[in-house]
């Protein structure tokens, strides 16, 4: 019960319970469970209770994964309940180093050992064939401005580390303050005092920089955003194909009238590949023709050896310049399906749903706009979730991050809030101004410190169509890269080192003892 009470609580944190404040306490009943529910050394059990805890809180925070696929809804969180169980083993583990809770010093390393364990698992879970890195333990402060503004040097690592580390402490706390009471020998409690101490200055440091006015020149960017609001029933099948033209038609004429200097459409625009007729390209290339537009869709592309590729087109120069970028991280499952060939279960169960493959671009493509000349690096999908992915258009001069999504696989589900308080982790972590542009909620512009200036919600309602328009202020190309830019993942690898050390040297102890 204490296992699936954490997922339960861990679930409630993320949109759109939006309960951020429970994360700080969502691992205690786990953390609990594992050091002082009887049989302690028992790492298979920690590693139960653990897995159990990652299924909770998988099933609830992914349930609008049903809206695509009920099966894979089901399935998916029992691979990735294995890093929680994982977890789960560790804290066996570091109870030991914490030995009777009356030592700050010692209770210190086995938190330590633990926060550095979950952010090290949490990194691991988001890279590899079958990644899925949504909702770290980090991103349920998304909405805390002041908090995130770490990420530019950590990542969403950092907050993990942090939110994981005061759950220890807090577990320990309560333990030793029962123990020297009943003693009647109270004594100081650094352990405490040091996770407050990490939250102070993170918190103080974010309120600085929230406050201090950014440095450096700037240019006005006048965006509008199409959100069509094309069911996604409708979307592929050709007999909507004349009324999804009219309607994306009638919405780019109402963003026409905003004198846009860049109009984007969403992924996979039009219903096929936007190069198999000429008709649909002239009908694409005709907005692109206005005088002073940029204009950027996601649509489909194949080459001429027939593979399939999910791209951001841009036209510039009136229609008449054209760049792509394919899209380099597939999702899978969506795109296709990982050891088709070498695990053949996986065609037979979902195989009708991926018939076929697409193709992974190779090459981190800047798309440069014109009047003014702006260098953007263009997410297609859930790329706007990968930290170190997003990084890389930065590192190679990216000055505007742009997403184009067709969030309608979610239907009015919670997933397309998620996906937003997942993304706005890429513009604190590289201080870029981050636009999206959705087939349906949430189409929005964030800026470089993680804020959220502009949503297209009408009337609260983010599963609309219309246009949203607005100025950003894009930094000019000798704008500093952070330290996460530079240098990625940095914090969460190290986690992994520590924790593998640590882990090493315990089992080496257990061995000799």
């Amino acid at each position: 019960m204490a296992a699936a009470a954490s997922g339960l609580l861990l679930t409630l944190c993320y949109p759109r319970f939006d309960q951020a404040w429970l994360c700080w306490v969502g691992l205690t009943p786990l953390i609990a469970a594992v050091w002082f529910g009887g049989g302690e050394q028992n790492l298979r059990r920690a590693a139960g209770l653990g897995y159990v805890t990652g299924l909770t809180f998988f099933w609830g925070v992914f349930s609008w994964l049903t809206t695509v696929t009920g099966l894979g809804w089901f399935l998916l969180p029992f691979y990735l309940a294995l890093f929680v169980a994982a977890w789960g083993a560790v804290l066996g583990l570091a109870r030991g180093l914490a030995g009777d809770f009356s030592r700050s010093g010692a209770n210190l390393r086995a938190a330590a050992l633990g926060a550095a364990a979950w952010t090290a698992l949490e990194w691991l879970r988001g890279v590899g064939n079958l990644s899925f890195g949504w909702n770290g333990l980090g991103v349920a402060l998304h909405g805390n401005l002041a908090l995130i503004q770490i990420a530019e040097f950590t990542g969403v690592g950092g907050l993990s580390f942090l939110v994981a580390f005061t759950n220890l402490i807090a577990v320990i706390t309560v333990r030793r303050f029962v123990a020297e009471t009943q003693a009647r020998r109270l004594r100081p409690h650094w352990d405490f005092s040091t996770a407050m101490a990490l939250i102070a200055a993170a918190f103080a440091y974010g309120v600085r920089v929230v406050f201090t006015p950014a440095s450096g020149d700037t240019t006005p960017l006048r965006v509008a955003a199409v959100q069509a609001n094309i069911p996604q029933e409708e979307k592929f099948d050709r007999a909507f194909a004349l009324m999804i033209r009219e309607r994306y038609a009638k919405l780019t004429e109402m963003a026409l009238a905003t004198r846009p200097q860049l109009i984007l459409w969403p992924e996979a625009a039009t219903p096929g590949p936007m190069f198999e007729s000429e008709e649909q390209v002239e009908f694409v290339r005709g907005f692109a023709r206005h005088e002073g537009v940029n204009f950027l869709l996601g649509t489909l592309d194949f080459d001429t050896e027939q593979h399939d590729y999910n791209v951001a087109a841009l036209f510039t120069g009136k229609g008449e310049r054209l760049q792509f970028y394919r899209k380099i991280h597939l999702v899978p499952f969506g795109e296709y399906i990982p050891f088709r060939k070498a695990f053949p279960p996986f065609e037979w169960i979902i195989g009708d749903l991926v018939p076929g493959d697409f193709t992974p671009g190779r090459e981190y493509t800047l798309l440069t706009l014109e009047n003014p000349r702006i260098r953007a690096g263009a997410l297609i999908c859930f790329e706007d979730t990968l930290g170190d992915l997003t990084r890389h258009f930065v590192k190679r001069g990216a000055q505007l991050l742009i997403n184009v999504t067709n969030d309608g696989w979610f239907l009015r589900s919670k997933g397309s809030e998620q996906h937003l308080a997942n993304a706005v982790f890429r513009a604190v972590e590289n201080r870029r101004p981050l636009v999206r542009a959705a087939n349906t909620g949430v189409t929005a512009i964030v800026n470089p410190l993680g804020r959220v200036v502009n949503a297209f919600r009408p009337d609260g309602n983010p599963f609309a169509e219309g246009v949203l328009s607005d100025i950003l202020q894009v930094p000019s190309e000798t704008a500093p890269q952070t330290f996460y830019t530079r240098h990625g993942e940095r914090f969460s690898q190290a986690c992994a080192v520590i924790s593998l050390a640590g882990v090493a040297l315990i089992l080496r102890q257990r061995r000799k003892s």
